[in-house]
Parts: structure tokens; sequence; C-alpha cells
């Protein structure tokens, strides 16, 4: 039922799984080994979606000093 990070593609498509994930972990009743693997996938989420916008701000730095 879950998603593999790999297999989502886009920015945006990221950004809502993370957002997802995050509601669940503010899930009272989550237990410990439940919250660590939701925290390690949100964690690669982030990771993934930071390398984006660097690779993104590099772009745009490249196109104004031309």
């Amino acid at each position: 039922m879950s998603e593999k990070i790999d297999e989502i593609e886009s920015f945006e498509d990221k950004v809502k799984k993370l957002e997802s994930l995050l509601e669940k972990l503010k899930d009272e009743n989550l237990s410990l080994e439940k919250s660590v693997e939701i925290y390690k996938e949100a964690l690669s989420l982030l990771k993934q979606t930071s390398k984006i916008l660097d690779k993104v701000k590099l772009e745009i730095t490249e196109i104004s000093d031309e």
C-alpha cells in the first residue's frame, strides 16, 4: 500500500507524500516502531526534495547570470 519513495516522480508528489507522513506522525496511538519507520521515510523524502530544490536554485542562478 505504501508507495516506494523512489517511485514518486515529481517534486510536488514528494511534498504531498511528506505532508501525509507528517500527519501520520501526529497520531498519538502510533507505535514507536511505526513512528521510526515513518520518520525514516520522511527524512529520505526531505533529502530528495532538498536536492531537487538545490538543483533548481543552481539552474536559476545560471540563467540569471547569462
